[in-house]
């Protein structure tokens, strides 16, 4: 049984009153409400209790449901926040009996084929109203022209059939009201990687999506030394002898999620027939200055993926979650939870400012339960996805509020001792976690891909060829628990800290094979942390608008909001305090510095600090000036490639392509929008100027971005 126990229930910290944003957006997002729109959950700490309730009537007798309520409702309220999904639909079956408590899927791998393309839209759908974000690889497709044998024509290509999705996603109205997620990636050697690059330079196409482009070693080497980049596509059984297979001009032979369909070797690499050869740096420049001028498409580095991916040898990921902090296989699915670093803090803002460790992982531990509990109340619309999330358990805990912490601690963002700081957050988590799911598998049961037996192969070999070292032949079995345990590169840095945990591992298996992910934490920051900054970000500012979707309303609508450090310091030391305020006593700390006073370099190394600990993946972006250099920004992403990170993002503001979720107000003032009338006559006016139109009132930013995205009175 597990050793984690919690005695008492309630707070023993003093709690920053919330504010009227954060308590608005948990009215609109997480607060339990009957059809006809009464509120069940009175108040927020209502809402634990529904929530610790469901998740603890997993438990198998009531004597453990009752001790486990209890455990878990004392985590909620010492900053263990489940994730949206879970916040919201657990516990609520009989009034919304579709939804589920998954924030996120991945779509099943999309065949080339017309049948192919519309079962995935059709599971897709499904999945979206069910409340989740999913994910797709799209350069599964063949390229624009590729001759279809079967219709007698020539292909239209991926970009237009993700159109398809894009407008599936805009009318699928997911659960709760919440709009749906996507995220589009493709393969950096496929020949339509350019056009993916510059598909959302058009206004208004594929705003459903987040894209990210699957960057490889290989294409990061040939940027490096300046070579040439083959853009390639898999040939089939009919089309090999329409080339020739040794000849390296012809073919090359590449990692490929489908294998059936296409000519393969022994050692799992796929025949790929090359269409076009480019310079790398020339796809470089064009991929550098659409993420510079549109924030996309991102990077994911694939190959550090999948070569520290635990499941490394069952699975070939190639897609992520809408924001990125998922990787995950076809169908697979994750459930994930943050922990508030800011209810650690002993005596802010003063000398004596600490963090309590011994309670930080005591709140992962009972975490760490609550969220294995919640697979089993998973409501995940398609039984693949249900079977894969069964079968493997993974869940995603992460933290949020870092930048806020660091504050409250007096560390600036980005310095030596943040880092070790970040790192200490990100190992403690990751080893309690392990820790607890040795115990978990030892009262529940490993997940069932423990127990599993798999064969050697020549690819299992190439992947990992100490284990020839340690005397495994093609053909021999072995468990999933050691695949696990000892052969997982993120398993082995675990065992360097505890190698007796991973020895017990290896051979009882654990509960789950993933445990930790940073999300970026967006409205549950701001809800239920009373806008701690997201994830593992530092506060965007401490003072600022935040445009949110309001029913009924035909743009967005900007909210004041303060940061939760700022509020801090108001509440325990200066109540009058403000950023860039003229009175010296007034003025805030040096600590507080916000996401465009950190470099992109430090924005990159707390991102590695934590990474090496986090077992599935990170959701970061480096936000930049509007004014910052070009020639700079491009290193960020060489950078992140050589910092080992698994993706990367970056933020500029750009008035001319988008209007952000996070705006500053002097962006706005500084930003004039120009409104052609019927007549002919041009309005001027300032981003954060008011307008009167349809009958409604809108910041000029907000309309001229509704206007132009097309979105203006959809919502």
């Amino acid at each position: 049984m597990s050793s984690v126990r919690v005695e008492a229930i309630g707070t023993d910290i003093q709690t920053v009153p919330f504010q009227e944003a954060s308590l608005d957006i948990w009215d609109k997002k997480y607060r339990l409400k009957s059809k006809i729109g009464e509120s069940i959950d009175a108040s927020i700490d209502d809402t634990y209790k529904r929530v610790a309730n469901a998740l603890a009537d997993v438990e198998t007798t009531r004597e453990l449901r009752e001790e486990w309520y209890k455990s878990f409702l004392w985590a909620l309220r010492r900053g263990a926040i489940p994730a949206g999904r879970i916040t919201s639909n657990a516990g609520a079956r009989e009034h919304k009996p579709a939804t589920s408590t998954i924030n996120c899927t991945v779509s099943g791998t999309i065949k080339d084929s017309m049948n192919g393309i519309l079962d995935k839209v059709h599971e897709a759908g499904l999945t979206l109203k069910a409340g989740c974000g999913i994910g797709y690889e799209f350069s599964t497709l063949r390229p624009k022209g590729a001759y279809v044998s079967g219709a007698g024509a020539y292909t239209s290509g991926p970009l237009s059939f993700m159109d398809i999705y894009d407008k599936m996603c805009f009318t699928v109205s997911s659960a709760g009201g919440r709009r749906g997620a996507q995220m589009a990636t493709f393969d950096i050697g496929h020949p339509d990687a350019m056009e993916f690059i510059r598909a959302k330079r058009e206004d208004g196409r594929l705003r459903q999506f987040n894209c990210s482009l699957l960057i490889t070693d290989e294409f990061m080497q040939a940027v490096e030394a300046d070579k040439d980049w083959a853009l390639a596509f898999p040939i089939t059984p009919d089309e090999a002898s329409d080339v020739d297979i040794d000849n390296p001009e012809q073919v090359l032979w590449r990692e490929w999620p489908l294998l059936d369909d296409y000519v393969k070797r022994e050692d799992g690499l796929v025949a790929c027939k090359v269409y076009k050869v480019v310079p790398a740096r020339r796809m470089w420049d064009m991929i550098m200055s659409s993420t510079y001028d549109f924030a996309e498409p991102g990077f994911i580095m694939v190959d550090r993926i999948n070569e520290m991916n635990n499941n490394w040898f069952c699975e070939n990921i190639r897609a992520t979650n809408p924001c990125g902090e998922q990787p995950l296989p076809p169908y697979g699915a994750c459930l994930l939870g943050s922990i508030n670093l800011t209810r650690f803090i002993d005596q802010p803002f003063t000398d004596e400012a600490s963090f309590n460790w011994e309670e930080y992982r005591q709140v992962v531990r009972v975490f760490t339960r609550m969220l294995d509990n919640v697979v089993e109340i998973n409501g995940l619309p398609l039984g693949k996805q249900r079977d894969e999330i069964e079968r493997k358990r993974r869940h995603g805990m992460g933290f949020l509020g870092l930048g806020s912490t660091l504050v409250l601690l007096g560390m600036k963002y980005g310095s030596a001792e943040s880092l070790e700081f970040t790192d200490k957050i990100a190992r403690e988590m990751a080893v309690a976690g392990w820790q607890e799911s040795l115990e978990l598998a030892r009262e529940k049961g490993p997940a069932p891909v423990m127990n599993e037996t798999f064969r050697v192969d020549a690819a299992m070999l190439r992947i990992r060829p100490e284990m020839a070292d340690d005397g495994y032949k093609i053909g021999d079995s072995v468990s999933g628990s050691v695949l696990h345990a000892k052969y997982s590169r993120y398993m082995q840095q675990i065992g360097e800290i505890d190698p007796e945990l991973i020895e017990a591992l290896a051979e009882e298996g654990g509960r789950f094979t993933h445990h930790t992910s940073i999300a970026p934490t967006g409205t549950i920051s701001l809800s239920l942390a009373n806008n701690a900054s997201n994830g593992i970000e530092p506060s965007f500012a401490h003072h600022y608008s935040r445009n949110v979707i309001r029913e009924g309303k035909k743009s967005k609508e900007k909210v004041e909001v303060f940061s939760y450090e700022l509020l801090a310091y108001r509440e325990f030391v200066n109540p009058v305090a403000m950023p860039f305020s003229e009175e010296a006593h007034d003025k805030l700390p040096e600590a507080f510095i916000t996401s465009e006073d950190v470099s992109p370099q430090e924005h990159v190394d707390i991102q590695a600090a934590a990474q090496k600990w986090i077992d599935s993946s990170i959701s970061k972006t480096a936000n930049v000036p509007t004014d910052y250099p070009y020639e700079q920004f491009k290193n960020i992403y060489t950078y992140a490639h050589s910092k080992g990170l698994k993706g990367c993002t970056t933020f500029r503001f750009n008035p001319e392509a988008f209007q952000g979720v996070l705006v500053k107000e002097d962006d706005l003032a500084n930003t004039t929008y120009r409104f052609v009338l019927e007549d002919g006559e041009v309005v001027e006016v300032k981003g954060n100027e008011e307008i009167e139109y349809d009958g409604e009132v809108h910041t000029a930013a907000n309309l001229f971005d509704a206007l132009k995205e097309g979105y203006y009175g959809k919502f």
